[in-house]
C-alpha cells in the first residue's frame, strides 16, 4: 500500500490525525428550537470517532445566520454547554473535532429564526425557491437586507464570538463555511454581491468580506483552529458561474495564505449535478495553498486513495456514507460493504436515521 496510505495517522498543522478521513459537515437538524445541540448529537458525533477528522453540520454563528429548523448555534452560553458533551464524546475516542461556522445570509426565512433576527445579505437579492419550516411548511425565502456597515461590522464581530465560544466549548478548531451559497460566498460572487461600496464591484472588494472575518477569528483563537470550506463552481444557494470567478479564488488563497489559516476544505458537487472542477483550476488551488487541503466529494476509496497519492489533497472527506456508517472508516479498511443512507431521515428530529445505524457485525 501507498506510504500515504488514508488510514495511517497524519498532521495538519499541530494537530494530530488519526487518518486522512473526514466526516464532512452535513445538516441533520437535531439541535432543539433554540439552537442547542441535544443529547442524541452526542451520540451520534462520538459513534463516527474513528474518522481523522469531524466538521460538524453548519452551526450558526448569530440569531442573522440561523436559516434552517432545528440547526445548532454557537452564540449564547445555553449552545457552548449543549456542545460540551459532542466534543467529549469525539475527544474520549481520541478524534478531532471543528465547528463548522455558518451563516446563512439570504438562505433563510424568519419561520426559523428567533424573534427579532433579520434576514440579511450582501445585497437585496432574493433566492428563488422556497424553505422549508417547522411550523408552517414550504415558504418562499424572503427578499433580504442589504448589510449596512454596522451589519458588516457586527457580523465579523459575531463570527470572533462563535470561534471563542466554540474553543470554550471545546472544539479543536473552526470552519468557516464560505461555500453553498451562504453569506460569505454570497459576498465572493458579483451575482449575489452587487455593491458599489468597499464591499463589492472589484475582486479585492468581494473577496474582503471573508478576508476580515477570517483575519478577526485568527486573531481571537490562532490560525491553527482556523480552516475555511469553499465551493468554487458549486450553484447550491443560488450561485451561477461568472468570469472573474477563477481569479477570485486565487486572489482569496493568496490572502488566506498568509493568515497563515490551517487548511482550505474544497468542495466538489459534480456527483451531485453541479459542473465539475476544471482540473486546471484544482492544479492552480493546490500550487496557490501552501498548508493542508480536503477535498471532499463522492470519493469512494480507490478515488480517495488516488487524490492522495497525486498529491491533489492531503485529506478526502466523505459525506452521506458516514451517516449510514459510523464504523466508516474500519469498514473501508476491511473490505466491508457499506450501508446506504436513507435519505428520509436525514433532516428529521429524532434518533430514526441518525443515531440507530448499526455497525458492521465482526
Amino acid at each position: 500500500m501507498s506510504s500515504l496510505s488514508l488510514f495511517d495517522p497524519v498532521a495538519m498543522g499541530p494537530h494530530s490525525l488519526k487518518n486522512r478521513f473526514v466526516m464532512n459537515p452535513m445538516t441533520r437538524c437535531r439541535a432543539d428550537v433554540d439552537g442547542v445541540p441535544t443529547a442524541i448529537m452526542a451520540t451520534y458525533y462520538g459513534q463516527r470517532a474513528s474518522a481523522g477528522l469531524i466538521v460538524t453540520e453548519g452551526t450558526a454563528p448569530s440569531p442573522n445566520g440561523r436559516g434552517y429548523a432545528r440547526i445548532p448555534g454557537l452564540w449564547n452560553a445555553a449552545q457552548v454547554e449543549g456542545w460540551k458533551p459532542v466534543t467529549a464524546a469525539v475527544k474520549a475516542k481520541g478524534g478531532t473535532i471543528f465547528a463548522q461556522l455558518m451563516h446563512t445570509g439570504r438562505v433563510s426565512h424568519p419561520g426559523n429564526m428567533p424573534a427579532g433576527a433579520r434576514v440579511i445579505a450582501p445585497s437585496a437579492l432574493q433566492l428563488p425557491g422556497q424553505m422549508y419550516t417547522d411550523a408552517q411548511g414550504m415558504l418562499d425565502h424572503p427578499v433580504p437586507e442589504a448589510m449596512t456597515e454596522a451589519d458588516i461590522t457586527t457580523a465579523i464581530a459575531e463570527f470572533v464570538t462563535a470561534s471563542r465560544n466554540a474553543v470554550a466549548a471545546g472544539f479543536d478548531g473552526v470552519e468557516l463555511h464560505a461555500a453553498n451559497g451562504y453569506l460569505l460566498e454570497q459576498f465572493l460572487s458579483p451575482v449575489t454581491n452587487q455593491r458599489t461600496d468597499g464591499w463589492g464591484g472589484s475582486t479585492a472588494n468581494r473577496i474582503r468580506f471573508v478576508v476580515e472575518v477570517a483575519k478577526a477569528v485568527v486573531a481571537a483563537i490562532g490560525a491553527d483552529k482556523v480552516g475555511i470550506r469553499i465551493s468554487p463552481y458549486g450553484r447550491a444557494g443560488g450561485m451561477a458561474p461568472y468570469a472573474e470567478l477563477d481569479d477570485t479564488y486565487m486572489q482569496l488563497m493568496a490572502a488566506l495564505a498568509g493568515l497563515g489559516l490551517v487548511y482550505v476544505h474544497m468542495v466538489d458537487h459534480a456527483a451531485m449535478g453541479n459542473p465539475a472542477i476544471p482540473a486546471e483550476f484544482r492544479q492552480a488551488l493546490r500550487k496557490a495553498w501552501p498548508r493542508t487541503l480536503i477535498v471532499g466529494g463522492s470519493f469512494d476509496l480507490a478515488s480517495a486513495q488516488q487524490a492522495v497519492n497525486a498529491g491533489e489533497a492531503d485529506l478526502t472527506g466523505f459525506g452521506r456514507s458516514f451517516i449510514s456508517n459510523p464504523d466508516l472508516v474500519e469498514r473501508l479498511q476491511k473490505g466491508l460493504p457499506l450501508a446506504a443512507p436513507n435519505g428520509d431521515t436525514f433532516y428529521t428530529p429524532g434518533p430514526a436515521g441518525y443515531t440507530d445505524y448499526a455497525v458492521a457485525a465482526a
